[in-house]
């Protein structure tokens, strides 16, 4: 609710697909090539070119379609569209997901004297993916809009890469006052980001309240949304589909998929992140903040679950380290652990040597600082750098004597009642082994020395 007025939200979300070729024709599907030098006459839509339908861009609406739980219908109708150029969990309906093919795009520079018409994009195979009017925040549409994206991503059919255009969404946003019918919605276009969908929700929104509350009217219409500016001007009255210059495409065939195909195709779906959010938390006991973090990265969930797989350390523990050193060295160094020279084996491998007390949590992350660089033994480093945990009973004695002998004040202070002394004492212990004292024997032996 937005100053006494219910906000309804609709997105209609594109997401390019990643098959080699376009939709119609053989022409590259590749991002960022030279202009107009992957077209033909089949994507650039000329007469008499005939189109073939790439077939994977069938299948990978149905996988979509299944993803989603939409009813998959067998039997598509293709229509050709002329363009001229100058938080909480919640269930968010989906009117119906379509393939398309992307259209050109103008490019305004002194280096082409003008506008060029960039026809890279003619016949790049999307698929529209086009929501109910569910939505009632700008934070619910973000929720949507990641949701969707991290779906794609689990299915591989789209990278997602919003600064190249990959998954990008026009947002229908209206306001009305509780118990009144629904109000007239404007479309935005050009949203190229969610953060971007956030803003320009918000906006319209407020632009809408102020409208109605200064006396005017809300007109249908579509706009563009300006991130540098946050605002949004109109472009157009909003069409309805007669007006849209949809026409029969003769050489364009109906589309029928058999059930068999649509059952195959849904059982190649793996296990999508809400499933794997929710596992998570019931069967390994993570909080609801470290599964989503998880869940929601593919190559991270699928790491976790190489490790869980090998069933030698905890789940928790797995989950420490994921989400901690490998976040934080992802992070300052901008890729992903399936880039570093770290595997599942080896973070395992690492936890299991630190549990058993061979060397300890800090020696622990010296180790971790050259496994995540380097594909090394990790006894051969432990050797190389003497990080082996010290846990002779008679060394640690040695070492507490001395220390208990240099520090009576400290002794006496934890037999008068001050606890944090002990702490002291098993820290000087620990400097006199420079780290190498298993702390935990070293702790019990200066109780034992000092209750004796």
């Amino acid at each position: 609710m937005v100053k006494g007025y219910e906000v309804v939200i609709g997105l209609e979300t594109h997401a390019e697909l990643n098959t080699e070729s376009k939709i119609y024709c053989s022409c590259k599907n590749q991002f960022g090539l030279e202009v107009n030098t992957q077209v033909c006459p089949v994507c650039m839509g000329m007469p008499g070119a005939l189109p073939t339908l790439n077939e994977k861009v069938v299948d990978y609406a149905i996988k979509m379609g299944h993803a989603l739980n939409c009813k998959i219908n067998p039997v598509c109708k293709q229509d050709r569209k002329n363009y001229f150029y100058p938080g909480e969990e919640k269930r968010i309906g989906i009117t119906r997901i379509h393939i398309e093919e992307d259209a050109g795009k103008l490019l305004h520079s002194d280096k082409f004297a003008g506008s060029l018409v960039d026809l890279n994009r003619c016949g790049v195979p999307l698929i529209e993916i086009v929501s109910e009017p569910d939505m009632r925040s700008s934070e619910e549409a973000k929720a949507y809009l990641e949701t969707l994206k991290s779906i794609l991503l689990y299915l591989g059919i789209c990278d997602c890469k919003m600064q190249e255009g990959s998954i990008r969404c026009d947002v229908n946003v209206s306001v009305h006052k509780p118990g009144e019918p629904f109000g007239t919605r404007s479309e935005m276009k050009n949203v190229n980001s969610f953060s971007a969908a956030v803003r320009g929700i918000d906006y319209e929104v407020n632009r809408q309240i102020e409208l109605l509350e200064s006396g005017g009217t809300v007109v249908q219409e579509t706009r563009r949304w300006d991130d540098d500016k946050g605002i949004s001007v109109s472009m157009r009255s909003k069409e309805d589909a007669q007006d849209y210059r949809y026409f029969p495409e003769p050489d364009l065939l109906t589309i029928v998929v058999d059930d068999e195909r649509v059952k195959a195709l849904k059982e190649e779906i793996p296990e999508l992140p809400n499933k794997k959010l929710i596992r998570y938390i019931k069967e390994f006991g993570l909080s609801l903040k470290e599964a989503t973090a998880i869940s929601e990265n593919v190559e991270k969930a699928a790491f976790y679950d190489e490790c869980i797989g090998l069933n030698q350390v905890s789940p928790k523990a797995i989950c420490n380290w994921l989400l901690g050193d490998i976040a934080k060295y992802e992070n300052a160094n901008n890729i992903s652990v399936g880039e570093t020279a770290i595997t599942p084996k080896k973070l395992v491998e690492l936890i299991k040597v630190i549990e058993s007390g061979k060397i300890s949590n800090a020696a622990g992350k010296t180790v971790f600082e050259i496994i995540i660089n380097e594909d090394k033994d990790i006894d051969s480093i432990i050797e190389e750098k003497s990080l082996a945990q010290v846990s002779d009973s008679s060394a640690l004695e040695a070492i507490a004597d001395e220390v208990l002998a240099n520090n009576e004040k400290s002794v006496n202070d934890y037999k008068g009642g001050k606890t944090n002394a002990l702490g002291f004492l098993v820290g000087q212990c620990m400097k006199a082994s420079k780290g190498k004292a298993n702390p935990s024997m070293m702790k019990e032996i200066i109780l034992k020395k000092i209750d004796g």
